[in-house]
């Protein structure tokens, strides 16, 4: 096949996907918890094993101790804490930080009101607990 012809048939199997997408196909579904965590995590947590960032990894959050992942410095609150995150303390701490566990280190972090939004982004941390 020559250059030209390959050209042209690659441009027109791109817009033939194209096409598809326009004319009433689905698009893929989103990971809605992916791009809740994004939008509300993501700037300080990673979900990778001792990737610790502004805040620590939370890799094998569902079950874990608070405070207690090496290689991250928690507040004295958070390491003392007692508290084990669970799917209902992590959409309670979601919501308000504060109130779950006081003076900790989230500060810049106010807290996410909208309750749909906290459980997808629990879903998806359950989902990727062992993402690595």
């Amino acid at each position: 096949m020559s250059r030209p012809i390959r050209i042209v048939a690659t441009t027109l199997a791109a817009c033939a996907g194209l096409l598809r997408f326009t004319v009433g196909m689905p698009a893929p579904p989103a990971d809605e918890g992916r791009l809740a965590f994004n939008n509300s995590c993501r700037t300080c947590h990673s979900l990778k094993a001792g990737d610790n960032r502004l805040g620590p990894s939370l890799h094998g959050i569902i079950g874990a101790k608070a405070g207690q992942s090496a290689g991250y410095a928690y507040s004295q609150s958070l390491r003392q804490s007692g508290v084990t995150w669970d799917e209902a303390t992590l959409e309670r701490w979601i919501e308000n930080p504060e109130a779950v566990i006081p003076n900790n280190n989230m500060k810049p972090y106010n807290g996410l009101a909208d309750a749909a939004a906290r459980k997808k982004i629990v879903d998806f941390l359950k989902k990727n607990n062992d993402a690595s």
